[in-house]
């Protein structure tokens, strides 16, 4: 049986990296999908472990090759999902997780409507406005419209199964790690991978 596919959503600068990468650092068995982006990498990041940074020449001829699952342009930059290494690693682990904007995750769904869908929200839009400005990476423009863009993200929470309020990271990060292991632990994937000889003396 493949893996379960999460994908973890939010608006930029609500702390969805954060809280996928001390999630993963604690469970056994998860991978993370590492997208494509034309951005400029940030400081600290890592070119084939946070993203896999590319050229906008380079996105596109992959992008006419059908080699993308999803793909979006979010803040004039450009993100995608493989479609070939989602596929592989889905086969190889017990769930891959993906870090995905609203508007890819919302395309995803049309394909995977049984994956688990995680919005991660801010506490508050004014919370909101001082992490984007602590990373000291955006201008008076893209701050103003990340936080415009914030507003129509919240508002397709709707599409979502589960909702953080990232307020405290720890505690938001066990969350995570609940809902990961919770949604392993459901009945109906325990019944698809229970041995023969205990399934005919369970009634499920």
């Amino acid at each position: 049986m493949d893996g379960l596919l999460y994908i973890v959503s939010g608006p930029s600068g609500a702390g969805k990296s954060t809280l996928i990468k001390n999630s993963l650092d604690k469970v056994i068995g998860f991978s993370f999908s590492v997208s494509y982006t034309t951005r400029e990498k940030r400081a600290g990041e890592i070119d084939g472990k946070d993203y896999f940074f590319i050229d906008k020449n380079t996105f596109f001829k992959m992008k006419e090759g059908g080699e993308f699952l999803e793909w979006a342009e979010v803040h004039g930059n450009y993100y995608a999902t493989s479609k070939k290494s989602l596929e592989e690693t889905l086969k190889e682990s017990r769930g891959l997780v993906l870090d995905v904007d609203v508007q890819g995750a919302l395309n995803i769904k049309k394909i995977y409507e049984n994956a688990i869908y995680i919005f991660i929200l801010p506490p508050s839009h004014e919370d909101l406005e001082k992490r984007l400005k602590k990373r000291g990476t955006e201008s008076k423009n893209s701050l103003e419209k990340r936080l415009k863009d914030a507003e129509w993200e919240i508002s397709h929470i709707k599409y979502f199964d589960y909702v953080i309020v990232n307020q405290e990271i720890e505690e938001s990060t066990n969350q995570l790690i609940s809902i990961l292991v919770a949604e392993q632990l459901k009945r109906e994937r325990f019944n698809e991978s229970t041995p023969f000889f205990f399934k005919k003396n369970m009634n499920f």
